[in-house]
Formats: structure tokens, sequence, C-alpha cells
């Protein structure tokens, strides 16, 4: 029995000291989208654009924000799709015309993890540019009345269309259950709601590339150039963080009658709003 008791004990002790195998953690490409007040302010084109006279702007303080798609390309030539699409999110035509289904988008804190991808399902290359397009913000942005300086949050949907059930502003329910175009917005602020829809057009969304790839009119696909292109070659062994950095330098835009920089409402209203497009994607990456 004594024999037998310290084969037992043995064989134990073999199971106890076999360690378990833990698989080697799989490389991915991790995307955060970031927001940031101090990048340049770039028009459509992707030149810097000053305030136009007679206009004023703010740094809005952003809560939320999403996007629907997002593409690596090789070059300025790539055409819009010609690339490595990461990213295409959920859409439906419940409303019609196909548009972005909102009740599934991914929105995310500044900052935030936006996708994980392994590395091992993008296509080997090397990438110098970035097509993000944005889809939804939110927001707060200061307003004064009687020249006393007020809080109000902005929700903007800035996608080519979008389907909207409802969803919560700041603290008030906005129901929708319709496509919106790019530029639907609501403004809740001192337990009031409003919602509205800016003109075609009106959305700034800078594209660098413009002249040798374009973007379908109506669409929030930002462009962007890494400072040094994002390669890929199949040997990464450890994860790359790439960072969508979107300028909101002076993003909210109003028409100033007045010229003292705020935004003023008033009995009659409120100072008209132009612009609340994103104003720059500066991508970098780390491995």
């Amino acid at each position: 029995m004594k024999k037998y008791f310290l084969i037992a004990c043995c064989i134990l002790g073999l199971f106890a000291c076999k360690k378990e195998e833990v698989p080697a953690n799989e490389p991915m490409l991790i995307v955060k989208l970031k927001v940031d007040s101090t990048q340049v302010r770039l028009g459509n084109t992707g030149l810097p654009a000053p305030m136009p006279t007679g206009h004023a702007g703010q740094n809005p303080r952003f809560n939320k924000i999403a996007a629907h798609y997002m593409e690596l390309d090789p070059t300025a030539y790539t055409p819009l799709g010609g690339g490595v699409v990461l990213y295409h999110a959920d859409e439906t035509t419940t409303g019609g015309a196909t548009a972005i289904d909102f009740s599934k988008s991914k929105v995310v804190n500044s900052g935030d993890i936006f996708l994980q991808i392994p590395l091992k399902q993008i296509a080997h290359g090397s990438y110098e540019w970035v097509r993000l397009s944005l889809s939804y913000q939110n927001y707060d942005v200061t307003f004064y009345y009687n020249n006393n300086p007020y809080t109000g949050t902005v929700a903007s949907f800035v996608g080519y269309n979008t389907y909207i059930t409802n969803y919560v502003v700041k603290s008030q329910t906005d129901t929708v259950n319709e496509n919106k175009l790019q530029g639907y917005w609501a403004f809740e602020s001192l337990g009031n709601l409003t919602s509205g829809q800016a003109p075609a057009g009106a959305t700034t969304v800078p594209n660098p590339i413009f002249a040798t790839s374009p973007i379908p009119q109506g669409s929030c696909v930002v462009t962007g150039q890494f400072s040094s292109p994002l390669v890929i070659d199949g040997t990464e062994t450890k994860d790359i963080v790439a960072t969508m950095s979107l300028s909101i330098n002076n993003s909210f835009e109003w028409i100033d009658t007045n010229g003292n920089g705020h935004w003023d409402a008033s009995l009659g209203g409120v100072e008209s709003v132009v612009d609340m497009g994103l104003r720059g994607l500066m991508p970098s990456y780390q491995r």
C-alpha cells in the first residue's frame, strides 16, 4: 500500500507541476477616436480656415462621438472605397433609402477605443492616408441670454443619411422614426428641446486630397495623412494603437450679428448656426 501511495503522489505531483499552456495574445490594430481643440482648423480642401468676417465660433465640450466607416489608403490617388475597409457600420432601409442604423451605432467618449481588429485580417501594405466617416456628435456649448451664460447640449448627425428611432440628447428624448440627411440636429437647454435640419452642404468635411480622390457631396468622410506610412507586413507581434485625432477648433460656428463673440439667444430667437462639422483629421500610431 505504501508503494502505491508513493506512486499516486508522484503522479499527482507531475500534474501539479505541469503549467497550463496559455496561447500568445493575438496582435491587434486598436483604433481610438479623440477630439482636440488645439489642432489646426481646416476647410473642405484641407487648408487652414480662419473664421469668416461676421462669424464666431467656440470649441464644443464633447460628450460622445461615433463613426460609421473607416478605410486605409496607400496613396492620395486611391479612390474612396478602393483602400482597405476596416469598418462599415450597420445600415438599414427601414426609413426608405439606405441609411446608417443609429440604433446599432457604436458611440464612445473621446479617447476611448472604437475598434479592435486582428492585424492578420488586414491586407499587408503601406498606408499613408485614413478616411474616417463620422456619423454622430454630442457636446455641450455655451450660449448667452440677457448677457448671462448658460450651457446647452447639441446632438448632431453628420453622416450621409441616418435612420433614427429615438435617442437621448442630455436628459430628454428626441423621437424621430425616420431618415435624416446630414445636418440634422437637436438642442436641449433650460428644460427645452428643439430640433432642425442644416442646409445641404453646410457641414465642413476636410479632404486634403480632394483634387485626386474626392468624396461624395453630403458625406462626412474626413481625410487625414499619417506623418509616416503605417506599414503592416504580417510580422507584427504586438498591438498597433492608432489614434484618430479630430479637430474641434471653433467647429461650432454661427453668424455673430452683434459682433460680441457670444452665441446670443433672445426673445426673437438665436444667432444662426452655420457649421457643426469637424475641422480636420490627424491620424497617428504607436507600435
